[in-house]
């Protein structure tokens, strides 16, 4: 399915002025960085099935993380891009009132009754985060983010089969900073 081109750009802006000044953790780069790397794996992911919702899936990666980093509210996120985008987004946030070990189990539930394309976007995210571990984390750190990008290629693997096969191939390279 075509997307446009002025959507994303629309949630690219709206994601930037909500980011702001915000770092890629451990990179002395932009967040924005790491929506747009989301977003060319999910170009990537829809150019392989393009009968996919793109338009959602798109405007889902570069907004993933407007609620959970950021003071951006539910109402603005919905009024700029509609109730199905906003229930994706919600869907993609991790709920910071359950201890930290339920939060992304959670998380994978909620997007479980999600559109297909929701489960894609959390794919891409965690493809773009398998790269170099912040040097500060531990190595049972880099083991549990590993460990967890695992949980996520199970619970997600059939929204999309190529961005499952790229994210196992991601967490195996993974393997390397262990």
């Amino acid at each position: 399915m075509p997307w446009s081109q002025e959507q994303a750009v629309k949630a690219l802006e709206f994601a930037a002025r909500a980011h702001g000044d915000q770092r890629v953790p451990g990179k002395p780069y932009s967040y924005v960085v790491h929506l747009a790397s989301v977003s060319m794996e999910i170009l990537a992911a829809v150019a392989a099935v393009p009968q996919l919702n793109a338009d959602l899936a798109i405007q889902c990666a570069l907004l993933h993380d407007v609620l959970e980093d950021t003071d951006t509210t539910e109402s603005a996120v919905e009024v700029a891009f509609g109730p199905l985008v906003m229930r994706g987004i919600r869907a993609l946030t991790k709920n910071k009132a359950l201890p930290p070990a339920e939060r992304m189990k959670d998380s994978l539930r909620r997007i479980l009754r999600e559109p297909p394309e929701i489960g894609m976007v959390k794919m891409a995210d965690r493809i773009s985060n398998l790269s170099e571990p912040p040097r500060h984390w531990t190595a049972e750190r880099i083991a549990g983010y590993r460990d967890e990008a695992q949980l996520i290629h199970d619970s997600l693997k059939h929204c999309h089969e190529w961005l499952a096969t790229r994210l196992l191939q991601k967490i195996e390279e993974y393997r390397k900073h262990l």
